[in-house]
């Protein structure tokens, strides 16, 4: 969280603010003031221009706009968001701004819980409204909603994000929930509200403003743990469920068919006309990846009436060919595998009809560490960097890259253990100084052209095969 300052000026509760309260971080920590970009924003934008950044990434917090869900519009809110993007568009920085990020408002989920209500739709097309009216003038690249396909399993299947709700025998003690059927109705009402911006967007405001909307989720390239056909099988099982999910909907107009099969009447169905709603309703895809994993298949013998996401996918991850395997993607001790990016970004070009790809997040986190000397993240960075030019020098349609994070943020699950900013926040200073690491340092110079990144060892002539495997 790089904007803080929680509950002031108007901001309400959000869902993830009482998740954190609640003593939820390992390190007790709360986010309410994060690195304070609420105050800072002018500073940190210099430091942006100063580092050569073309561009740049913020969500806006639903309930800091709009504090009653819907309605009126906080004009200190209004005036935040206002300040920022002016500023950005003041030092020539393209603007990218996520409405969507985890922060459901309070108030809503209270009324009628959320993203399980297709209640949903309307208010997070209003919002969407809001900000496209107040800021599309100046913003031309929307992102709707930040991992959907994340939170709809660490929300409802695992109970690990808030709202925190699963059921027995999967997720972690939760007090309400089904994680049976819960995970794919808040998809499911998650791409209707995506479809119902960008069809506003496009019949309202795209004409004048000129602006593109996308969709972001999560991604982790697949490996098969061997050759046989059931690894391959799953897979491309794991691709089809955590990212066909979203994309199939939006690019085909329906879910998987191995999704349907497995869950049957689990997973909602869309109706004729929400099916010609959804299809087409995405300008670009938005990615954030961080590692890959190997995927072997995991029979499930639960019943089908009683298996969860996870169990439907039947796929085993392992972070490496020595692991022992867990049924579900657990992002700790993540390798380094640039060659995964690019075999990802080459398979979504492939297999969504060459759609504009954003690679919105892409970052190397040290926990517990507080040095500057990340020669770890600078490594790291430069490998995944090569790794996007080389897909864009072998065809796919790579449109940006974004590194995670411009600053150490509290970071949701691990508060302000993880780092994962080019530069350096102390958080024990009220002032909450910036220092640049030698990754920012390093990033400035690659954006200035005054080093490169070799990508020839990155290239593999068989990665659009590979991609598709």
């Amino acid at each position: 969280m790089t904007e803080g300052q929680r509950i002031q000026a108007g901001r309400v509760h959000d869902v993830v603010d009482l998740t954190v309260t609640a003593g939820r971080m390992p390190d007790k920590s709360t986010g309410d003031l994060g690195a304070d970009g609420y105050h800072r924003y002018k500073e940190d934008v210099e430091l942006m221009s100063d580092a050569g950044l073309e561009a740049y990434r913020f969500s806006i917090s639903w309930s800091r706009l709009i504090p009653r869900g819907r309605g009126p519009v906080n004009p200190k809110g209004l005036e935040y968001y206002n300040n920022l993007i002016n500023e950005l568009t003041r030092r020539g920085i393209q603007i990218h701004v996520t409405l969507y990020h985890l922060d459901f408002p309070q108030i809503l989920e209270d009324e009628y819980h959320g993203w399980l209500s297709p209640r949903v739709v309307d208010d997070f097309t209003a919002f969407a409204d809001a900000c496209f009216r107040e800021f599309g003038d100046r913003v031309r690249h929307w992102t709707t909603m930040d991992e959907p396909n994340v939170i709809a399993i660490a929300a409802y299947d695992s109970g690990a994000f808030p709202p925190c709700r699963c059921s027995a025998p999967y997720g972690m003690n939760c007090t309400t929930g089904d994680s049976t059927v819960e995970p794919y109705t808040v998809a499911h009402h998650s791409i209707l509200a995506h479809a119902a911006a960008v069809r506003l967007y496009r019949d309202k405001y795209q004409a004048t403003q000129g602006g593109v909307v996308g969709m972001n989720i999560y991604s982790f390239w697949n490996y098969p743990f061997s050759p046989t056909p059931a690894d391959v099988a799953a897979t491309q099982r794991s691709l089809d469920f955590m990212v066909g999910w979203i994309l199939d909907p939006l690019v085909k107009g329906d879910y998987p068919e191995i999704m349907k099969k497995k869950a049957g009447s689990r997973i909602p169905s869309f109706t004729k006309e929400q099916s010609e709603l959804i299809r087409g309703a995405i300008d670009f895809v938005g990615i954030n990846h961080y590692t890959s994993v190997y995927v072997s298949d995991g029979k499930s013998g639960a019943d089908a009436s009683l298996r969860d996401y996870n169990a439907d996918m039947s796929a085993t991850f392992r972070m490496s060919r020595n692991d022992s395997g867990t049924g579900q993607f657990i992002p700790i001790n993540m390798p380094n595998d640039p060659q995964g990016l690019q075999c990802m970004l080459q398979y979504l070009t492939d297999t969504y009809q060459n759609i504009p790809i954003y690679v919105q997040e892409n970052g190397y986190g040290q926990f517990f560490i507080d040095s500057v000397n990340d020669h770890n993240r600078v490594e790291y960075l430069s490998g995944y960097i090569g790794s996007t030019l080389a897909a864009l020098r072998n065809g796919a349609n790579v449109k940006g890259y974004f590194v995670w994070s411009f600053l150490d943020v509290f970071e949701f699950m691990a508060g302000y253990y993880s780092r994962y900013g080019l530069h350096y926040v102390d958080f024990q200073d009220p002032e909450l100084p910036r220092q640049p690491k030698l990754s920012a340092k390093w990033y400035s110079k690659f954006l200035k052209s005054e080093i490169g990144i070799s990508i020839e060892k990155m290239v593999s002539p068989d990665t659009r095969s590979h991609a598709q495997q």
